[in-house]
């Protein structure tokens, strides 16, 4: 009888107990890419306003497997009210080899119904301890419980003594003080997939050119044609195109607008007083019955001028100095619209020695003069445009960004998609472009050469500049015809523009919401000290005021990390694979007199085979599009919980989809398409 007793009084225990357990469900969901899974057992421990659970061990039968999403309930003695934050940890003593499990994200549904996100997106080790935080994006000043303020004020510590400054070179943006990509957390590292296939790529490429002993080798191209066997595989419709119209005037003028650097060119409103070009020189390109001065008041007159280069020493070669034109090139849009070369003058000071090229020259008198100001602009392209101003500029933006936000912050939030692996790509860029063996350092200015002209391109450089409607503008070139770098790209500024108002005034909604985030303020303080070095007279913000302040700036930032980047990466191979159009390198003086050129003399001044197949690997690897690769206004990561910015997210990706459909439209009516602000072609952040 007393056993019977005992048994029911034990029944009941445990049915009471069972009834006065709070139970919270977890949803756990493990990345989708190649081993993250894990065969470690986890542990979670839920906090919240009325004190903690137990440490939970979540036996692992498989339940952690790539891709999935495991169900799970944890019960606790008491309910714990508002959850704060959850404390995942993975078994420490597994003797197993080390898994490293990639977390994305813990759903939590608490007895009163509420389903809590809790973001992760990152690999966890075993042994670690990594701390979530949940629920609606929250500015510093907004945090309303003891533990959540102290938390946030950990975290904040802990992220500057691990995301630290360094200078990369007097004058230069500063970078992350990681020497090597390994020592990166692995989830802003290369994918291995993307690993896998560069390794793949790179090989491919070297077996093909050292089966045609082209690689290493220090001849000199005998033909022109000759180089069009560079590569069995890889080609291009542009990469053809440019190889069978470079020498035509009409396609040169086109690259200023839509090749690689359309960030020089502008409207020439009157003749600098050191490019004496005279009506006599060119009156024989200008409509008939027209003038110079004529031309210049109706706006059809353009100049690129590469001043900033002049008086940079160039690298050695064989002992000897090699040559670089800090050229001035002026431009005509005839009657059809085409935009044509009428004048070149190599250096920036007249004199005998630097004659004014015209194309009534001999042809190839006139195609070394293009091809030395195309040099000058192609060192521009790579060191200025796209290394400084998209590559080491966005590596500020990402430290800061690392270094002063909460990842609960809502900013942080928006961001951090746009610089998934920036600081990977960057180390491994400071390495094979500007290493000993990197491919700039073969370029005509050199490793120092390319390092002095950013340095003084970043003095010059304005926000302004960044901001495209800005620098059109300013550009004068608001109504040049088939201009379709400004046309897509307006587009997609303002596209990105209204996504940014929307989620920024969502969590913004008034001027002093700006003034009292710290963790803004330090943001943008960080990016003005570290990125343009303090320089006032560069107009870029030290502190934010107003919404639109912020607004405008991070529509900047976006716009780089995706468009810009875009229009100055994606066609590499299209343009530079063939290096008679444009040469990161030229051996041969720039002409000092008329009348002493020939095809022999342009051959010469050519890289040679080995520097040429150099450079094209080089561009091939980095005109490649990666399976891993995503596209521009994609989100794949579940970081907001509210319904609102989410819904945002769809609105402006349906903007960027139509806009991809209509530029499909017109490319299809155009002889030379222009894809590169193609959305769908465009990367979410700076990834190759």
């Amino acid at each position: 009888m007393k056993e019977n007793n005992k048994a029911e009084n034990s029944f009941n225990l445990k049915v009471f107990h069972r009834l006065t357990m709070t139970e919270y469900k977890l949803e756990v969901t493990t990345g989708d890419m190649n081993d993250s899974r894990t065969n470690d057992q986890i542990h979670i421990t839920l906090f919240g306003t009325e004190g903690q659970s137990e440490r939970t061990e979540f036996d692992n039968l498989g339940d952690f497997s790539t891709g999935t999403t495991g169900t799970y309930t944890l019960s606790t003695n008491l309910s714990l009210e508002k959850l704060l934050l959850i404390k995942v940890e993975k078994d420490p003593f597994c003797y197993l080899p080390e898994d490293e499990w990639y977390l994305s994200k813990i759903v939590v549904t608490t007895p009163e119904g509420e389903a809590i996100l809790f973001p992760c997106y990152r690999w966890i080790s075993r042994g670690e301890l990594v701390e979530l935080r949940g629920g609606r994006a929250l500015k510093g000043f907004e945090e309303d419980h003891p533990v959540l303020i102290e938390h946030r004020k950990k975290e904040l510590i802990l992220k500057k003594s691990f995301y630290r400054w360094k200078i990369f070179a007097e004058g230069l943006p500063h970078i992350n003080h990681f020497n090597n990509v390994s020592e990166l957390p692995a989830e802003i590292r290369f994918s291995q997939s993307k690993l896998n296939e560069v390794k793949y790529l790179k090989m491919k490429t070297g077996i093909e050119l050292k089966l045609k002993g082209l690689l290493g080798s220090a001849e000199k191209w005998e033909s022109i044609e000759d180089m069009k066997n560079i590569f069995w595989w890889k080609k291009t419709t542009m990469s053809e195109y440019v190889s069978e119209h470079w020498k035509e005037d009409d396609f040169y003028g086109f690259q200023f607008l839509n090749g690689l650097n359309s960030k020089v060119i502008k409207r020439c409103s009157e003749l600098p007083p050191n490019f004496p070009v005279t009506e006599e020189m060119v009156k024989p390109f200008l409509e008939e019955g027209s003038s110079l001065q004529e031309e210049v008041k109706k706006g059809n007159i353009f100049l690129s001028d590469h001043k900033k280069m002049d008086g940079i020493p160039p690298r050695a070669y064989n002992g000897e100095p090699l040559h670089v034109t800090a050229g001035l090139c002026l431009l005509y849009l005839n009657p059809e619209n085409k935009l044509m070369p009428i004048a070149i003058q190599l250096h920036q000071q007249p004199s005998e020695q630097n004659p004014i090229f015209l194309p009534s020259d001999s042809e190839t008198d006139w195609l070394l003069a293009k091809m030395f100001i195309r040099n000058a602009d192609s060192m521009d392209h790579q060191a200025v445009q796209h290394l400084m101003k998209t590559h080491l500029l966005t590596e500020v933006y990402n430290v800061a960004a690392l270094r002063s936000f909460s990842v609960i912050h809502p900013l942080y939030k928006l961001l951090f998609p746009h610089f998934h692996c920036t600081m990977s790509i960057n180390i491994g860029a400071r390495t094979t472009l500007l290493g000993p063996d990197g491919v700039l350092t073969i370029s005509s200015l050199g490793c120092d050469g390319l390092t002095e002209l950013m340095r003084r391109a970043l003095s010059e450089t304005t926000y302004s500049s960044l901001c495209l409607p800005e620098d059109i503008t300013a550009r004068g070139l608001e109504s040049i015809p088939n201009f379709y770098y400004r046309d897509d790209g307006l587009k997609l500024w303002d596209i990105i523009n209204s996504f940014v108002k929307a989620v920024v005034e969502y969590y913004y909604p008034s001027d002093s919401e700006v003034r009292k985030d710290n963790e803004l303020q330090e943001w943008i303080s960080e990016i003005f000290t570290h990125g343009f070095l303090g320089n006032k007279a560069s107009g870029f913000p030290e502190s934010f005021h107003t919404v639109e302040e912020v607004i405008k700036f991070i529509t900047m930032v976006i716009f780089t990390v995706t468009v810009q980047h875009a229009a100055v990466n994606n066609g590499q191979f299209d343009y530079y694979s063939w290096v008679p159009n444009i040469s990161l390198l030229l051996h041969e003086p720039p002409p000092t007199t008329k009348g002493q050129s020939s095809m022999e003399t342009i051959l010469e001044a050519l890289p040679n085979v080995g520097d040429t197949v150099h450079f094209a690997a080089l561009f091939c690897l980095l005109s490649e599009t990666y399976s891993d690769m995503v596209p521009m206004g994609s989100y794949p990561d579940e970081r907001f919980q509210e319904p609102a910015p989410n819904q945002m997210i769809k609105e402006f990706q349906a903007e960027l989809s139509n806009l991809s459909e209509a530029i499909s439209t017109r490319n299809m009516q155009l002889e030379i398409p222009y894809s590169y602000m193609d959305p769908t072609q465009i990367e979410n952040s700076i990834a190759i």
